[in-house]
């Protein structure tokens, strides 16, 4: 009885000290046991009690007109809630828009018909924020300049939402690359703004053969990744590759900005997707991924979403031909290292521009 008026924590405390008193008697097998039912039990009513505090706070933030999405009040970056795009509307059928959906928002900025009078083979398509103009110029002079890889056509261009005090105008008149949408631009929407990179490869390009995700803070080895995808037996349809994540664990963590709370996504698992530094596919997907999400709810892990879509198609991400050739992390620079793989992550425009340099000097890299 007098256990059961004590917090969890107290009597597991109480319940260790019991545990090394019997270990000294060679009795501890009923202890233990109790040990592990109330570490067990602690568990489970500290991430509840902590979840009801997280969800506290955010009634207090937003009221009853809270968004759809659950914001980390790390960020507290609220989803303009004010504006009837983010609001849930029910369509024919029972399905929903929601507000990662991508015909809930429109083109602001375009760069008109680049796909029209002859198709690329590939469209890289750069997620990035519009006050980024570093990391735009350093892909302007590096990979993303090349026109013509392996004889086959290559389109690069940029995506990115709004923010207060950004005008790209003059920005897009000097360089004819940049797509802006009219969802808020912040971490917490990149599931947004990669369903919106979606939406525009499947109605203003889709007669391209390939595309790829990559994020502005890559570097990526056009060769390679070209000669890749011709490769015998690439596929032409239903096709995503790049870095595969497996079972990978949802992070319960407030602390975390990869937090993403049971209500917004239940299971303890991701299904299997592709690291959103880069990954490539067939350009037949983006139309089949942006009906889908119609009926997918959101969460603010972009890659693992888009893996939650392939999963409802019935379809999966497959491994490159060569994994290695996807790196996670920054690798000391070496012509023969990078002469040979397709991504990475690096640190710095700066970083980007010095590589490319060094890679494309003249003389073999090995």
């Amino acid at each position: 009885m007098e256990d059961q008026k004590r917090s969890p924590r107290a009597v597991e405390r109480r319940l260790l000290r019991r545990l090394y008193h019997c270990h000294q008697k060679k009795t501890c097998f009923t202890y233990l046991f109790l040990v592990c039912v109330t570490l067990v039990f602690f568990s489970i009513w500290s991430e509840k009690y902590l979840l009801h505090q997280h969800y506290q706070r955010l009634a207090l933030t937003y009221g009853v007109n809270a968004p759809p999405y659950r914001i980390h009040p790390k960020h507290r970056v609220k989803l303009d809630s004010t504006n009837p795009k983010t609001s849930i509307v029910p369509l024919s059928g029972g399905t929903q828009y929601h507000l990662a959906y991508p015909q809930n928002y429109h083109f602001i900025m375009d760069v008109g018909d680049v796909c029209d009078n002859h198709a690329p083979f590939l469209v890289l398509m750069v997620p990035v924020e519009p006050a980024n103009v570093a990391a735009r110029d350093a892909i302007r002079r590096t990979w993303g300049k090349e026109k013509l890889v392996q004889g086959k056509k290559v389109l690069t261009l940029f995506m990115q939402g709004l923010v207060d005090g950004a005008d790209l105008r003059q920005e897009n008149e000097l360089h004819g690359d940049l797509i802006q949408s009219d969802f808020r631009d912040t971490y917490l929407n990149l599931t947004i703004k990669t369903m919106v990179i979606m939406e525009w490869l499947a109605t203003r390009c889709p007669t391209a053969a390939y595309a790829m995700k990559i994020d502005s803070d890559m570097f990526l080895n056009i060769d390679k990744l070209v000669l890749m995808l011709q490769k015998p037996g690439i596929p032409r349809t239903d096709y995503l590759t790049g870095r595969l994540m497996r079972k990978q664990q949802v992070c319960r963590s407030e602390s975390s900005k990869w937090y993403v709370p049971e209500e917004m996504y239940p299971d303890r698992e991701y299904p299997l997707y592709t690291l959103g530094m880069g990954y490539v596919f067939s350009n037949d997907l983006p139309r089949k991924l942006v009906a889908i999400s119609k009926s997918i709810k959101p969460f603010n892990i972009e890659d693992a979403y888009v893996g939650m879509c392939m999963k409802k198609l019935g379809l999966a991400p497959t491994s490159p031909p060569d994994p290695s050739q996807f790196r996670t992390y920054n690798t000391k620079f070496s012509r023969c290292t990078y002469s040979k793989i397709i991504a990475s992550i690096l640190s710095s425009p700066n970083e980007l521009i010095s590589f490319w340099m060094a890679l494309k000097m003249p003389g073999p890299p090995c």
